[in-house]
């Protein structure tokens, strides 16, 4: 999804190639996955955080052309919308001092970026949603300048063929439509990516399919959209809506979404990829010049651009990843579910949750998929987003639990062992995954202490709901800058 596309037309010749050689991909890296040697000596992982740009206002400031110009720095990227940009921590190994060199390195590229922002007279907010967006904000001609983004709008307006409908039911309700895919750059995350071998893709994946509903009801952050109160994580609903490229009648049918929990526990890697080239036809049919057949038969590693490309468009929650770094193949597991923030010792938390607890699922015995259905899972996921930390939900073992209790009696217990499984170092094992227990024992995550703060304000100081989401923002944006955990904010 890198790619620069000025000026790129398709025609029905280019999908009709396109197709074939994304099929050719496919039966390479079937091949591949049979006697290659991937890369799997070390579970390096990474983190990519989707930012937010706001005025001495609280309201998003559409500069970051401008702000990426003062920082002149490949690290950080333009995302969908004039108001985002996208981070990308150098990956590394979690063993030892992992995660307190993650810390360093994001509090200082952050630091950085602020120092630049302030330039462009805005500041850079981490947040899953940032509440004061409205309709106005969320229209074509603020999306960001890269033709990417354009040819992306394009051919998922063309696929659709009408406006796309927003309905979210939460606390308050939602109905909106748009004419294009802006409403998605509300959607800002974190994204966990873990490196795996092949013969041990699923059973990785399987297990982030299980936890995330857990992270989500414990990470959620982001309970405001257009000035309502919807769901603890409003990002799901919506990025799930704002970019189905299916009419009624396609849903009637069966048709699967591009944005897709998935449908069934997969035994290889393959069953993912397969699935995206069955089901979901091409957005942006775009050639290598790459025959990934005679690289593999002269002894090198194919790229399998297209492959990868129609991949980055199927918008799955835990998404495969190939990819060729240093001249060898590997995979990864991307993790897309949780939101941005509420601070870089939040989002580490959720990260060390997140990799201990999938570590150790995906090493037990006893698989946690051969004792939890998917349709449980994804009921699980859906359930979390709706109610985030004060969610019920099921497990193997326990039934139906708040999820505040099963990650204090069971899962974070399991969390720390995978962490050891890594080699992480038992003080930071205990700092991030204590932040995990103190938003269970307080109740407080990111989404109820923007609640929680809203209604201070309406009901205490008397402010309307749009001044009260303005007046949370910023201080959100304060306590952020301190890099202490939400669950010890201050409300009032």
């Amino acid at each position: 999804m890198g790619k620069d596309l000025s000026g790129v037309v398709f025609s029905q010749d280019d999908r009709v190639h396109y197709r074939q050689k994304v099929r050719r991909c496919l039966d390479v890296l079937a091949l591949m996955l049979d006697d290659f040697a991937f890369d799997a000596e070390s579970p390096m992982t990474g983190l990519e955080i989707e930012l937010n740009l706001m005025d001495a206002d609280a309201e998003p400031a559409m500069r970051n052309a401008e702000v990426l110009a003062n920082l002149a720095d490949p690290t950080f990227q333009t995302e969908l919308a004039q108001f985002n940009l996208e981070l990308n921590a150098r990956p590394r190994l979690i063993t030892g001092n992992g995660f307190a060199d993650y810390e360093e390195d994001l509090l200082e590229s952050l630091s950085r970026a602020e120092d630049r922002a302030k330039k462009a007279d805005s500041t850079i907010v981490l947040i899953g949603s940032l509440p004061t967006l409205q309709p106005r904000h969320l229209v074509l001609a603020n999306l960001s300048a890269n033709e990417r983004y354009r040819a992306l709008n394009d051919q998922i307006v063309g696929a659709r063929g009408e406006q796309f409908s927003v309905d979210i039911r939460g606390v308050e309700r939602l109905q909106t439509a748009n004419d294009s895919i802006a409403p998605e750059a509300a959607c800002t995350s974190v994204q966990f990516h873990l490196q795996v071998p092949p013969e041990k893709f699923a059973a990785y994946w399987n297990a982030a399919q299980a936890v995330a509903g857990i992270q989500v009801a414990v990470g959620a952050n982001s309970p405001y959209l257009h000035g309502r109160q919807l769901w603890a994580e409003t990002r799901i609903a919506l990025f799930e809506q704002a970019t189905d490229t299916r009419p009624d009648e396609l849903k009637a049918q069966g048709v699967r979404p591009r944005v897709w929990f998935g449908e069934r526990w997969i035994t290889s890697v393959f069953d993912l990829f397969e699935e995206n080239v069955r089901y979901f036809p091409p957005l942006l049919p775009i050639l290598d010049e790459e025959d990934p057949v005679a690289v593999l038969e002269a002894g090198g590693v194919p790229c399998l651009g297209e492959l990868r490309l129609h991949n980055g468009t199927v918008y799955r929650w835990n998404r495969p990843v190939y990819d060729v770094m240093n001249g060898r193949p590997h995979l990864r597991v991307e993790n897309r579910v949780l939101p941005a923030g509420p601070t870089v010792v939040d989002m580490l938390a959720n990260a060390a949750f997140y990799f201990g607890l999938v570590r150790q699922l995906a090493e037990e015995d006893r698989p946690i998929w051969s004792q939890l259905s998917f349709g449980a899972a994804e009921d699980n996921f859906h359930a979390a987003a709706r109610r985030g930390i004060g969610a019920t939900m099921y497990w193997p073992g326990a039934g139906e639990i708040q999820v505040t209790e099963l990650v204090l009696e069971n899962l974070l217990a399991k969390a720390y062992a995978g962490l050891g499984l890594f080699g992480v170092d038992r003080a930071h094992r205990d700092r991030l995954l204590g932040i995990i227990e103190g938003r269970c024992r307080t109740g407080r995550n990111g989404a109820t202490w923007q609640t929680e703060a809203v209604w201070f304000a309406e009901h205490h100081r008397g402010l309307d709901r749009q001044a009260a989401l303005h007046d949370m923002l910023l201080r959100y944006s304060s306590l952020q800058q301190t890099n202490e955990p939400v669950h010890t904010w201050p409300v009032d």
